[in-house]
């Protein structure tokens, strides 16, 4: 298998409504617009949210069919490690852009974050940790 390295990376989620997650992740969180497709009869549409810099994004898509609907667990969560304070102004926009705070699922994320659900249902963690990927030591 080759090396994948820095793969960009695409989270595509199914959305009953893209008006209200669109503006739940791009005014609430801050993201931007990469792509839109708005469909034609028949036709899928979508809409693909990120920074500029990132090495992922977001892609939110709507059957016209309406299935697949959304079926987020309490445990299905995008986490932002902040690595520090969680700014209480972006949790108060993401609240005003349709989103909802919630206890977590796990205690762990209620100690170091604090959990928003998105229009769909999906969860947004905003962690006050930092993160690396830099693999651990194995434990021998």
């Amino acid at each position: 298998m080759p090396a994948l390295g820095p793969a960009p990376l695409r989270l595509a989620r199914p959305s009953h409504d893209l008006a209200a997650a669109g503006h739940f992740w791009r005014d609430g969180l801050g993201l931007h617009e990469l792509y839109r497709h708005t469909s034609r009869e028949g036709e899928h549409s979508l809409l693909m949210l990120g920074w500029p810099d990132a090495t992922w994004h977001l892609e939110l898509t709507l059957d016209p069919t309406g299935a697949p609907r959304p079926t987020p667990t309490p445990d299905d969560l995008l986490v932002l490690y902040l690595g520090g304070p969680v700014p209480y102004d972006l949790v108060a926009r993401l609240e005003r852009c349709g989103g909802t705070r919630v206890p977590a699922h796990n205690p762990y994320w209620d100690e170091w974050g604090v959990t928003i659900e998105d229009p769909d249902g999906y969860r947004l963690v905003l962690s006050t940790r930092d993160w690396s990927n830099t693999p651990a030591p194995s434990a021998s």
